[in-house]
């Protein structure tokens, strides 16, 4: 049997990143691994009801952000609460991109990472 485990996205400001995952999404730490020489630092996320996590993970000496190149991949999530979800992704600034067509609408964290907001169906 295989399952998902994690996703992975690299942070340049760990701080502002776990920041805006808690204020966007509602993630909360579940787990972090330390570098011994402090190089690094992986802070996985979970949304209190599944294994699934996102991995954050920051570099010390990192000072660059990180190019995305397109941006043609992005990490979902699906919500029971879309309308009110959408309006504190309104409010907070963050949407890039919305497809009424489809019922679907992408945030950007702040790396650009996009993130796809999909309604229960």
């Amino acid at each position: 049997m295989i399952k998902f485990n994690h996703f992975n996205f690299n942070v340049l400001n760990l701080e502002k990143s776990l920041s805006f995952y808690k204020e966007a999404l509602n993630l909360e730490p579940v787990r972090e691994k330390i570098a011994d020489d402090d190089s690094f630092k992986l802070v996985y996320l979970g949304d209190g009801s599944s294994d699934f996590t996102l991995e954050l993970t920051w570099l010390r000496d990192r000072t660059e952000p990180y190019n995305l190149g397109e941006c043609e991949f992005h990490l979902a999530f699906v919500t029971d609460n879309y309308e009110s979800l959408h309006q504190h992704h309104k409010d907070m600034g963050i949407i890039c991109f919305e497809n009424e067509k489809m019922g679907i609408y992408f945030i950007t964290d702040p790396d650009g990472y996009w993130i796809e907001i999909v309604p229960q169906r």
